[in-house]
């Protein structure tokens, strides 16, 4: 009698709307890369764990660049909705800012986890990603920026400052999300960066 066993069964077709593909695409993706790692990330392979052909895949990111980019993409959708909903119904104090803008971005990278890094490591020298993570960059450390202007008495807060807040802010996620210290504890350093960031933009006025 043969032990052998038999091939996984690809996933039932279904007709989606576009969005909705669009959507579960992504989720196959991320998928993809939390279990075999982005290097086994490709269009086709994609296509195959998703149940669909090679050319609706195509229809929707054109290349696996373009994929990635989808990817990197929606991380920063969903960053910039839950930053902008938090910072709304935030109180107007300094620590309750920075607990704000700490806690948004560690709960998106662990919402993520470990496949933002792994996507960021696929599109490393990528022109396409650079573009991106620099228009990103940008309108985080604008967001802040104005979040922060009330505790300032003039001015406003320096870009080397901010892109070291920025860096921190990474720095911890990512350690949160590879379980090197707790989300709680990312948080805690995070908004003391922060906090420390304005009282020192202060004493420089």
């Amino acid at each position: 009698m043969s032990t052998r066993k038999s091939a996984p069964r690809a996933p039932t077709r279904q007709r989606l709307a576009r969005d909705d593909r669009n959507r579960q695409l992504l989720d196959v993706a991320r998928a993809l890369i939390r279990e075999e790692g982005s290097d086994a990330l490709s269009l086709g392979r994609l296509a195959e764990a998703a149940g669909v052909t090679k050319p609706v895949v195509y229809d929707h990111f054109g290349t696996r660049a373009g994929l990635l980019l989808a990817l990197y993409e929606e991380f920063d959708s969903r960053q910039t909705a839950s930053m902008d909903e938090a910072l709304a119904q935030s109180r107007a104090t300094l620590l309750e800012r920075a607990s704000v803008i700490a806690a948004s971005y560690v709960a998106c990278v662990l919402e993520q986890g470990r496949e933002l890094p792994g996507v960021m490591a696929a599109l490393a020298g990528s022109p396409e990603l650079e573009q991106v993570r620099r228009d990103w960059e940008a309108g985080f450390m604008d967001k802040c920026r104005t979040a922060l202007a009330p505790f300032i008495d003039r001015g406003e807060l320096s870009s080397p400052a901010l892109r070291a807040m920025r860096g921190a802010a990474e720095a911890l996620s990512y350690a949160a999300a590879h379980g090197e210290i707790t989300a709680a504890q990312a948080e805690e350093e995070l908004t003391a960066v922060i906090v420390a960031m304005v009282e020192r933009a202060r004493r420089a006025r």
